[in-house]
């Protein structure tokens, strides 16, 4: 390694040039990141160079704004407008407990004819 006007570089390993020091982006850098390259604007190593990132933080980016908006769009219900996550996730619940219950009956119904009525001996 090279130290210099202190700055580190490195002069083997994999890398193609030196090393950059890691910047952390703001959410709305990120966002602008993610749609320049999801419209094409941007190839990946193109807005790595423009936002002073590693080509592995705009994948990271691009990887996580994706899955952030497809669970946006599982979270939303057609004809629940206005709910919260949360309540869409308790009225789920509530669901699952209903059809949990009828499936319970059900077996102890079926388990109780399998069995038959004990005697009164």
């Amino acid at each position: 390694m090279k130290v210099s006007n202190s700055k580190v570089t490195s002069t083997g390993g994999t890398g193609s040039g030196p090393r950059r020091a890691k910047r952390h982006l703001p959410p709305s850098e990120k966002y602008e990141l993610w749609v320049s390259v999801l419209s094409g604007q941007a190839t990946q190593g193109e807005a790595a160079t423009r936002y002073k990132v590693d080509r592995s933080t705009v994948v990271t980016v691009c990887k996580t704004a994706k899955q952030g908006a497809l669970d946006a769009l599982a979270a939303s219900r057609p004809g629940r407008g206005g709910q919260s996550a949360e309540e869409v996730e308790l009225a789920e619940a509530r669901e699952e407990i209903a059809r949990l219950r009828a499936t319970v009956t059900e077996q102890a119904v079926a388990l109780h004819l399998h069995e038959g009525k004990a005697r009164w001996d």
